[in-house]
């Protein structure tokens, strides 16, 4: 079902907009991975972050599953460096989605770009439902989010989960 694109190196895309791409981390990205996701200031509404090299080097580099939920690399397509990262996780007739952008490239339009290819992406695969869960007080997060057109749902342990309004 999912198309497989690869660069001209050879490694997998998982998907690309204008000025970046989107691929499986490799060891060269877990430093400045490192950098932003344990900066706990900018990483206070995430979830995933204060882990060593070691731990992330585990659960980034091995192979990504969409069904166990996998982190993707966010790949400058100017200077070929990490800016950020993506999560997304399938689960039946629904993709859930994440996003972080390294705090060097916030308010540049990283997030949307980025967010609303990955929703393009999805929309490839077929027919799913895309959520999001982002922490109450993640006001950044919660306007890019209707900026994409998703609508609230609910709010579950804490989050409020928001689904992409589909006509």
């Amino acid at each position: 079902m999912f198309k497989e694109q690869r660069l001209n190196d050879g490694t997998k895309l998982i998907f690309h907009s204008k000025r970046c791409y989107v691929r499986p981390f490799v060891d060269d990205d877990l430093d400045d991975f490192l950098l932003y996701r344990n900066n706990l200031e900018w990483m206070k509404f995430q979830g995933f972050k204060g882990l060593s090299r070691e731990e992330y080097q585990e659960i980034l580099l091995k192979e990504p599953s969409l069904e166990n939920g996998a982190q993707f690399a966010i790949i400058s397509k100017a200077k070929q460096h990490l800016i950020g990262d993506v999560f997304i996780k399938k689960e039946d007739d629904t993709f859930w989605i994440g996003y972080t952008v390294n705090p060097s490239f916030k308010r540049q339009g990283y997030a949307y770009e980025i967010a609303n290819s990955m929703i393009i992406w999805i929309k490839q695969q077929g027919e799913f439902k895309i959520k999001a869960g982002v922490e109450t007080k993640n006001v950044p997060s919660i306007r890019l989010l209707e900026k994409l057109g998703f609508i609230k749902l609910n709010e579950e342990n804490g989050e409020l989960i928001y689904s992409l309004h589909q006509d």
